[in-house]
């Protein structure tokens, strides 16, 4: 039975409702397999995750869902389309986030009772991803200090052979200055509803969220992380996206079968 908590301030300070921009790529026939929704991190949106996983997901049973952001927003709004999406759809969901997206995925799984969960090299700690970007991209990061936009890089988020990674970037988008600030003074996220497993990916060799924050975050949920090397952030958009998404459903499968 789908459920979720409904907070104190969602009454008292309700989310402004926005209309969804949701994308979909459905199985044929579906078996029942529990629907699978994608959220995006910063500066990206649902068609970095249309570009390859979607139709993958959906190729091996799954219903693939991926959530464009509201253009206006914080990240406890992002929180809510999430919780909101996911309780619509016809099945228990697994969230799968990248990036910011798995914060907000992490913050989602308090409110939602998530069939799985999957934080795609996630940004989980503010101060310290953005220490991470300053490192990597001081041009492009120092405006964020001073409320203009975070501009991310090529480097900073695929693998130096990938021959698309200037289209991609020419397609990422200012995110809003409000959710820069919430993701710097966001607290931790509760603990989940109920017990999902839960499963950290990433890459070594990731620009944006090191090694230690990749240990820690498997650490919070009772695991390690699996790490595919060679790779950029963009797991998703990077060459070989194919290992990391395969590693995931076989995962996910076996989860489903306890």
């Amino acid at each position: 039975m789908r459920s979720r908590v409904v907070r104190f301030e969602d009454w008292t300070d309700p989310v402004p409702p926005v209309r969804r921009e949701v994308l979909s790529a459905l199985p044929h026939p579906d078996d029942g397999q529990p629907p699978v929704l994608f959220v995006p991190g910063l500066g990206h949106g649902a068609w970095a995750f249309r570009e390859h996983w979607l139709g993958h997901v959906a190729s091996r049973g799954f219903a693939a869902y991926a959530l464009n952001p509201r253009k206006q927003g914080s990240l406890r709004a992002y929180v809510h389309d999430v919780v909101q999406v996911a309780a619509g759809l016809p099945r228990q969901s697994v969230l799968v986030g990248h990036g910011v997206g798995a914060l907000v995925v992490a913050h989602a799984m308090a409110r939602y009772p998530a069939r799985a969960a999957v934080l795609v090299a996630p940004v989980l700690h503010g101060w310290a991803a953005l220490g991470a970007a300053l490192r990597a991209n001081p041009r492009g990061t120092l405006p964020a200090f001073f409320g203009g936009g975070l501009r991310l890089s090529r480097t900073q988020l695929f693998s130096a052979d990938l021959p698309a990674a200037d289209g991609y970037v020419e397609r990422l988008v200012r995110a809003p200055s409000a959710v820069y600030r919430s993701l710097l003074t966001a607290p931790q996220p509760a603990g989940p509803v109920g017990t999902p497993p839960t499963l950290v990916v990433g890459t070594p060799d990731d620009r944006v969220v090191t090694r230690k924050a990749l240990d820690r975050a498997a650490a919070r949920y009772g695991g390690a992380p699996l790490l595919f090397p060679g790779m950029g952030h963009d797991l998703m958009l990077d060459g070989g996206w194919q290992e990391p998404m395969d590693a995931i459903l076989d995962w996910l499968v076996k989860q489903l079968a306890v």
